[in-house]
């Protein structure tokens, strides 16, 4: 039997899915113009998002995210190939801006499976992380995505 599956593409903002044996398969359309649609069974948690009522400003590392995607390197062609150390560094440096690199760090031997909006990750446990918590073994393995720049 299948397992039931929940398309995010609608949603907004940056999040990362949580590799968990939940029954729940969980996608996302990534990869830029070329229009992916991996899945992976796990769990679902926005990250970092935030809104300013006084002058509606959406404020996201998922703004920079795309910006990037869509600069120079790729021009919105989406990483299908995979990401590289430079790409992993900027995204490093992304993630720095909302204190997400103290717990989240790309994984550095998956970089050919991560591509726009699908980026490997490891979930590390930290005292100061009250989002994620309780699990029995660190690191986990998850994905970072956000909305897709196609």
């Amino acid at each position: 039997m299948d397992k039931p599956l929940i398309q995010i593409w609608d949603s907004v903002g940056l999040g990362l899915i949580i590799e968990f044996p939940s029954g729940i398969m969980i996608s996302n359309q990534t990869g830029g113009t070329s229009c992916l649609h991996p899945k992976i069974e796990g769990v679902y948690v926005p990250l970092a998002n935030d809104y300013k009522e006084k002058n509606k400003e959406f404020l996201s590392p998922e703004i920079e995210l795309t910006a990037y995607f869509q600069g120079s390197k790729y021009k919105g062609s989406g990483a299908i190939k995979g990401i590289d150390l430079e790409d992993a560094k900027e995204i490093h440096t992304i993630m720095a801006t909302s204190g997400l690199h103290e717990c989240i760090e790309i994984d550095l031997n998956r970089l050919k499976e991560s591509h726009e909006a699908w980026i490997r990750i490891k979930i590390y446990d930290n005292p100061n992380n009250e989002l994620i918590s309780g699990f029995k073994e660190y690191p986990l393995n998850g994905i970072l995505t956000w909305s897709n720049s196609d």
